[in-house]
């Protein structure tokens, strides 16, 4: 009996082992990032949901870039890419009016803090956005069904071609958000489920230029039905996700 649990604690320690060097497979830079210890505890609690390492080294992401956030919401991923991007780059964050009903007050708060001095904080404007250096990666997360909030009245189209104009050639846009049943009608879904169709987006920004360069099945679950509201608390933290990413041809 006491040779049998030897033999179990051994295997488990083993498997604990590979995990551990799996976790230091990632670039230095990556995994300093998740590691920063300025950052709430709360987002790093969500670190198993939201998959932070796999989401930068699909979108490439690295020191030096010049990043465009589009609505950072409560700031987890802000952190995150301001430590990657580091002294040498920059990360933008696109955000609604402050005085609006969907003011994001984390990315000024965050942007304030001398340990993040090199977020800079925009107005989700064409006129700010047109305005920026050329970018490398654009990126939004959860939030791209926004855009098509009938209260919003953004002219997505517009704001895509908008993105092709001041991306980098070669640069990418990577799109997370929650999936919503293929043909549903994007304003309708994004008013009562706060979801959308993965073909709307990817329709939308071929439509303004770009090229679909891959996805990443990292956050897909497959046991989300796409019909209840992403806040129902029989799903929320577990939707179902896509992962897209669009490139700006050369």
């Amino acid at each position: 009996m006491i040779r049998m649990i030897a033999c179990c604690v051994g295997i488990i320690m083993l498997f604990v082992s590979i995990g551990a060097a799996a976790d230091t497979d990632q670039p230095a830079y990556i995994v300093a990032a998740i590691s920063d210890r300025q950052r709430p505890a709360a987002d790093k609690d969500r670190d198993a949901a939201r998959r932070p390492a796999d989401m930068i080294a699909f979108a490439g992401i690295r020191p030096g870039y010049v990043v465009l956030e589009i609505l950072p919401g409560g700031g987890y991923f802000t952190r995150i890419f301001s430590k990657v991007v580091g002294s040498q780059g920059h990360l933008f964050a696109a955000v609604p009016d402050p005085k609006s009903s969907d003011a994001e007050p984390a990315a000024p708060q965050i942007a304030a803090d001398i340990e993040y001095s090199n977020v800079i904080v925009v107005p989700l404007t064409a006129d700010a956005l047109n305005v920026l250096p050329p970018v490398d990666v654009i990126w939004t997360s959860q939030n791209y069904h926004d855009l098509h909030l009938s209260r919003v009245h953004a002219d997505v189209a517009a704001l895509d071609r908008t993105w092709f104009k001041i991306l980098k050639p070669g640069g990418v846009v990577v799109i997370v958000d929650h999936v919503a049943l293929p043909g549903a009608p994007a304003v309708e879904t994004a008013d009562k489920l706060h979801r959308i169709d993965p073909a709307v987006a990817r329709a939308e920004m071929e439509a303004a230029g770009f090229k679909f360069d891959g996805e990443s099945a990292v956050l897909h679950n497959p046991a989300d039905t796409h019909t209840a509201n992403v806040f129902d608390p029989s799903i929320r933290g577990r939707t179902d996700q896509f992962v897209y990413r669009f490139k700006k041809p050369l």
